[in-house]
């Protein structure tokens, strides 16, 4: 039994070892092509696959599609974009540099094969089967909170190892759950592990921070990208709207000018569809304070508007998720006065939601991904609300909230919401996955860093149930073949 125990622990350290290599070698590979071409898909509003090109070229790439070859479309040429300072250190900033083109093609539906520039793209999955939950991925670069996570260490900022992990599970589709950028300020002389890191808005920290990190699982599926609060315009808005958002690129929209924030961080809700009537609807929430909204906020009237399109989506499907950045129904926790307060959900969304529906969601809402809280956690309710998942663990140097494993009696993550099961994963990196059992049913695993699977949880209709009550680093592997 010893033997057997020590060469389990032996494969596992290798594999280990290896997938981390594997990790550093696709991030260096991502580096070395920065003179290149990335391509990648996003899929977007009405169901649409729309590929993606950033090049160093002075014209776009060309696309074949069915071996038939096009033009790609500019989505957005080449510029020094005015400076937006960042929030927690205005000295500390500068313009943002995009010295790249971004193009663009829409790939019809039925199409049998994409590349971009000699590379493959993955054919969008008329019944998706298999999702990769990923979120707050970036390595955190504040001066404002003087954290300096290292960016140059693979075993604390992660996101290149997950994101190799996540893509040989072979997912059909990868959500992001928001939160991409984090290097908003330059890494201080004394801190060696980030030392050389871009830094700010342009391309450079978007090349560090995300795409190339995420380069095999950019290859690996195409992407549901939701927009987080760190691309928000008076952040990475500017790079978000040229990279990611689906919707088009239009002047105004653009996050380049203060005075029109309004316009850039407001977009519609869509939807994608997932086959067997079933779909992800995805919410723009990336503006919303903490506090709640007064009537006479102008975002009030928008993200009330934001619940109608949601409600009006989600009518003809039978299963609908629903993927915002700021959890509605989850929480987060801080200690206060010795003891570990609980915090609700999202306050500016409840106050606007709830003059639609005190309810805050549609009947027709089963399960809601989201991020922005540093851990996992899944919250089931008792009396009809959606299940909430939050899946902000896949990169950003982690907020050791003190999550306890039995929530306190009566504890709600919004008024009227009864809490009937609880899971919780802090102080722990990794990634999500969805596997499709048939239309009402999804199973639900929790992965490490390393692969390893540290839960299981169970989704049925509203209904989310986990195997384990609260992941504990030093022994996950054992609680889940307990539970099972």
């Amino acid at each position: 039994m010893r033997r057997s125990v020590q060469v389990d622990f032996l494969l596992r350290t290798l594999v280990s070892i290896a997938l981390l290599f594997c990790g550093l070698c696709a991030q260096s590979a991502a580096y070395a092509s920065a003179s290149g071409t990335i391509a990648y898909e996003v899929m977007g509003t009405h169901g649409q696959a729309l590929a993606r090109a950033i090049t160093h070229g002075s014209h776009c790439p060309e696309i074949r599609i069915n071996g038939k070859i096009q033009s790609m479309a500019l989505r957005a040429a080449p510029a020094l974009e005015p400076q937006r300072p960042t929030i927690s250190a205005p000295e500390l900033s500068k313009p943002s540099d995009f010295r790249v083109l971004t193009c663009e093609a829409l790939i019809p539906a039925g199409s049998t094969s994409v590349s971009v520039a000699g590379q493959s793209l993955p054919i969008p999955q008329k019944l998706v089967r298999r999702i990769v939950v990923i979120g707050d991925t970036g390595c955190r670069l504040k001066q404002g909170d003087n954290t300096w996570q290292a960016c140059n260490d693979a075993q604390q900022y992660p996101f290149a190892r997950i994101a190799a992990q996540a893509a040989r599970w072979r997912p059909d589709l990868v959500v992001h759950v928001g939160d991409y950028l984090y290097r908003e300020n330059p890494c201080p002389d004394k801190q060696a592990n980030c030392a050389g890191s871009p830094w700010g808005y342009g391309y450079d920290s978007w090349q560090a921070d995300f795409f190339a990190p995420a380069s095999i699982l950019l290859h690996a599926a195409p992407w549901v990208v939701v927009r987080g609060n760190h691309e928000s315009c008076n952040r990475a808005g500017q790079g978000w709207w040229r990279f990611l958002d689906p919707h088009p690129l239009v002047a105004g929209r653009d996050c380049n000018l203060a005075d029109q924030d309004g316009q850039g961080d407001l977009s519609d809700a869509y939807a994608v569809p997932l086959g067997q009537h079933a779909q992800i609807i995805v919410l723009d929430t990336s503006d919303a304070p903490k506090q709640a909204l007064s009537q006479n906020d102008p975002r009030a009237a928008h993200y009330q508007q934001l619940y109608r399109q949601m409600a009006q989506l989600a009518q003809p499907t039978d299963f609908n998720f629903v993927a915002n950045h700021q959890p509605l129904l989850g929480f987060s926790a801080k200690y206060k006065n010795g003891s570990v307060v609980m915090q609700p959900g999202n306050a500016a969304l409840q106050s606007a939601f709830a003059i639609q529906n005190p309810r805050l969601f549609p009947d027709s809402i089963d399960v809601l991904m989201s991020g922005h809280v540093h851990a996992w956690e899944q919250i089931g309710f008792s009396n009809g609300y959606p299940s909430q998942f939050v899946a902000g663990f896949s990169g950003t140097q982690e907020d050791i909230v003190p999550m306890p494993e039995k929530l306190p009696a009566n504890a709600t993550p919004a008024v009227g919401a009864r809490v009937s099961r609880f899971s919780s994963w802090i102080n722990g990196f990794g990634y999500m996955t969805l596997e499709r059992i048939d239309a009402q049913r999804w199973k639900v695993n929790i992965w490490n860093v390393a692969g390893q699977r540290v839960n299981t949880c169970h989704i049925m209709g509203q209904v989310s149930i986990c195997d384990i009550p609260q992941v504990h680093p030093d022994s996950q592997l054992d609680q889940l073949q307990h539970a099972r």
